[in-house]
């Protein structure tokens, strides 16, 4: 995968198709170890095609899936409604008591 996004940011950044030896140096730019071999099979499944139809394809097919949820196919608003929930809880403030910092007198002995 890092490979393909090295890829896909070369391209972005304007080269329309990278080289081996710019994807190698960009991983290595940012700590990354190159495999070769994956590198070379990366490059094979690429040769002649253009990334931007690539990823259109791939939309494509992603929209035939479907974005899951169960057999309602409600998933996605319930995720929703649930993790609105959870943002609500952590947001209560908690009375704990007691006064001071240490749950003595305020102002007491430490």
């Amino acid at each position: 995968m890092k490979y393909l996004s090295a890829y896909m940011l070369l391209s972005l950044g304007g080269n329309e198709s990278p080289s081996k030896e710019e994807v190698s140096a960009l991983l290595a730019s940012a700590g990354a170890e190159v495999d070769a071999t994956v590198m070379d099979l990366m490059f094979t499944k690429l040769d002649g095609k253009n990334i931007v139809e690539l990823i259109e394809e791939g939309k494509e097919k992603l929209l035939t899936i479907g974005g899951g949820g169960g057999a309602g196919g409600g998933g996605g608003a319930d995720a929703a409604v649930a993790e609105e929930e959870v943002v609500e809880e952590e947001e209560e403030e908690v009375d704990v008591g007691g006064g001071g910092l240490f749950g003595g007198e305020e102002g007491g002995a430490y």
